[in-house]
């Protein structure tokens, strides 16, 4: 059985029952009225609202997407609204184009070209909106992210990874599109190429420099089963290097998946 097998080798059923089970109790022991999310489109955050509806409700679940004019695509938000419409939520369009230049403005050496940054910001001035609405209607903010983007730091910190619950937290890429499959989510969105929309032409395969079904096999081999890069390499026929690039990946992002530690001095 090769690692992809392994990692696609669960019950998806059972795994949506439990995950539902799970968002349910949480919220209720928080003593919330439900949850807000955001959705770009993607299969993630569609995967995510699919599963709070299932396990709270219609009623219970906020939706936000929050474009910004450099980088909106209509076509992603026809797809937020045809989700949406299937999941009978109303969709809250939140334009933050006007605070981001606005921040651009204000902080000093800011520069309009530099892409990581500003993107970085964008996703900042996001997550501040989500749980502005959390505040004012007594909500959970629901995160998208999933373990291969955990595992690989691949969010912005204090941005879209900044919430109460990662319901997706536990599960691949690869294993959120199965997921996503059996919710029925449209096989558009399924399909999409993934990106955070944080600038033109981003795509989350080309800035980390693998596809992410070879990424969650290295990454599966590397955490899960705990085997060294040059097994991994070997079992996955790939180069080492890119295996040791993975790797360095894990380790450099540890930080993002830490509390800040209190720097003791008595």
């Amino acid at each position: 059985m090769s690692f992809l097998d392994k990692i696609l080798d669960f019950d998806v059923g059972e795994i949506v029952d439990r995950l539902c089970f799970l968002v349910r109790r949480f919220v209720d022991e928080a003593k919330v009225n439900g949850v807000v999310l955001g959705m770009s489109g993607g299969v993630d955050s569609t995967t995510t609202a699919y599963l709070c509806v299932k396990a709270l409700g219609k009623d219970r679940v906020k939706v936000l997407f929050m474009p910004e004019s450099e980088t909106f695509n209509p076509e992603d938000f026809e797809d937020v609204k045809n989700a949406a419409n299937n999941l009978g939520l109303d969709v809250v369009k939140t334009d933050i184009s006007n605070v981001y230049k606005a921040f651009l403005e204000t902080i000093p050496f800011s520069d309009p070209k530099n892409f990581k940054v500003n993107g970085n910001l964008k996703s900042r001035i996001r997550m501040a909106t989500l749980y502005y609405f959390a505040n004012k209607f007594g909500l959970l903010v629901t995160g998208s992210s999933n373990k291969t983007e955990i595992l690989t730091g691949y969010y912005t910190k204090w941005g879209d990874e900044a919430s109460d619950m990662l319901p997706l937290g536990s599960l691949y890429k690869t294993q959120v599109k199965k997921l996503a499959s059996y919710l029925n989510i449209p096989k558009k969105i399924i399909d999409k190429t993934p990106t955070a929309g944080l600038w033109v032409g981003q795509t989350d395969e080309d800035e980390l420099g693998v596809k992410y079904e070879v990424l969650d096999q290295i990454l599966y081999g590397l955490v899960d089963l705990k085997l060294n890069p040059e097994l991994v390499a070997e079992k996955l026929k790939i180069s080492f290097e890119v295996v040791e690039k993975v790797k360095g990946m894990v380790e450099v992002s540890m930080h993002k998946r830490c509390m800040p530690p209190i720097l003791e001095i008595f």
